[in-house]
């Protein structure tokens, strides 16, 4: 019933959210054009697209998932994000198809406004209902069987969010002679084997698992008759003491797996990053052709040599890839790069150093303003890279990481990243450099890479941080 109560309860908020977008869109819309009432079909079709990406944006970014441990954190931080990538979209649309009549302060406005109200309903929303539920009403009773270490800091937990909705009813112990005890305030109902009885005369909505490895084998024909009473069942995963990867249920066509990561999986967050690094590196290379053709000519004309600078470059798990750049250096740069070896400034595989006389003239000014980078987002298109990652080093750069900084693979390189915001070519510890890229694979996201591109605008114009 509680489960019927919950489908219900998040089809009525995406219908109260179209309800907004739609509503705050057509009266924006009027509003701006002089106050006149239009016609609904004068803006439909945009009207419909812009309800649509709200809502699909506010679904992408897990708006409609349980509110039951949501907190009120969590649901500004998915309106701001869901309202910011419906602003690039409609920006990006409105150029595209040069939809002149569309004032972009009209998409502005309407996210502003509907970004609020959505805010303010979801807010009032959880607000009641986790007054309800501390009153005692919609909350949901657990069985918790285990009674160790983890299976109190699982309590501990529960008891500090009342208003999750849940009740301990009880636990239970593998060993019957712990009948009868209390644990954290909470009676052990009885062993493996009293289960039957104990859901058959109890409330029971949940149970869940928190056993330690030993006592896998045990519990299956408990979880078999949870599963013939329609029971929800939870099993704690933290068997394993690793600091990194998050582990999670995935099917291997119809074989069960638990799967450990530690890097980013989810699928539609780095689908659509591959769809933004598609849409902005083929808009970019559009826009600035003619800064691109200006660039080869004085290359061509300052300097012998090929235009552009090839090099092979690691890329996701190691994956080999040919990388471009403008070409900043003299033809025979590679050559002398040993005799300059004991001037490098970076403490470890990756060389740097500053006013490195294999530079050309233009080429200082190219890399000041890294618009000796442009040709990079042909890797980008091509899948080698992505606007937003870490860069991609030389192989025999990769086969003196140490264990530890390998992992920096394991996510696409990128144009730019934490390292180029946070001091670029001021940094000079190699492992510093790393454990901003660790830190960016940790803290992944749609939201952050936004964060990191906005943030790189500035260093390019200004040149921060170049050499």
């Amino acid at each position: 019933m509680l489960k019927q109560y919950s489908t219900v309860f998040r089809k009525l908020t995406i219908f109260a959210d179209l309800c907004i977008a739609g509503l705050v869109f057509y009266w924006v819309y009027c509003l701006q054009l002089k106050n006149e009432l239009y016609e609904v079909g004068s803006c439909k079709n945009i009207l419909i697209i812009f309800t649509a990406t709200w809502v699909a944006m506010l679904y992408f970014f897990e708006m409609y998932e349980s509110f039951r441990i949501k907190p009120i954190k969590e649901i500004i931080s998915i309106t701001a994000k869901a309202g910011i990538f419906t602003l690039i979209f409609f920006i990006s649309f409105i150029f595209m198809f040069n939809l002149a009549y569309i004032n972009k302060n009209i998409i502005i406005d309407s996210i502003s406004l509907s970004a609020l109200l959505i805010l303010t309903e979801k807010t009032v929303l959880i607000t009641i209902v986790r007054i309800m539920r501390k009153k005692g009403y919609n909350y949901r009773n657990l069985l918790i069987v285990g009674t160790g270490a983890r299976a109190k800091k699982l309590i501990s937990r529960i008891e500090n969010h009342n208003e999750w909705g849940f009740r301990i009813i009880g636990m239970v112990d593998k060993d019957p002679n712990r009948k009868g005890q209390e644990i954290d305030g909470y009676k052990v109902l009885g062993s493996f084997y009293d289960v039957p009885d104990i859901i058959n005369n109890n409330v029971v909505d949940e149970v869940i698992f928190v056993v330690p490895r030993s006592w896998i084998s045990d519990i299956e024909d408990i979880m078999r008759f949870c599963e013939t009473e329609g029971l929800k069942v939870h099993v704690a995963l933290d068997y394993f003491n690793l600091r990194l990867s998050r582990p999670k249920q995935t099917d291997f066509h119809g074989f069960p797996l638990l799967t450990f990561e530690c890097t980013p999986s989810k699928v539609w967050s780095l689908f659509l990053k591959r769809l933004i690094d598609i849409f902005f590196s083929t808009i970019i290379l559009i826009i600035l052709s003619p800064v691109i053709v200006i660039i080869a000519l004085a290359i061509k004309l300052t300097s012998s040599g090929p235009v552009f600078f090839k090099q092979e470059r690691c890329g996701l798990n190691g994956r080999k890839f040919m990388f471009y750049k403008f070409r900043t250096m003299f033809e025979d740069a590679e050559t002398k790069l040993e005799s300059l070896q004991k001037f490098n400034q970076m403490h470890g595989p990756a060389f740097k150093m500053e006013n490195d006389p294999r530079v050309t003239s233009i080429g200082k000014f190219l890399r000041k303003f890294s618009l000796d980078e442009l040709p990079q987002l042909w890797n980008v298109m091509k899948n080698d890279m992505s606007l937003i990652g870490p860069r991609p080093p030389l192989p025999k750069e990769v086969k003196q990481y140490d264990y530890w900084q390998r992992r920096r693979l394991s996510m696409k390189p990128g144009l730019s990243c934490i390292w180029q915001i946070k001091g670029r070519n001021k940094i000079r510890d190699f492992d510093e450099w790393m454990k901003l890229d660790l830190e960016y694979i940790d803290n992944w996201s749609l939201w952050l890479d936004t964060n990191i591109l906005l943030r790189t605008i500035p260093v390019v114009l200004f040149g921060i941080g170049a050499v």
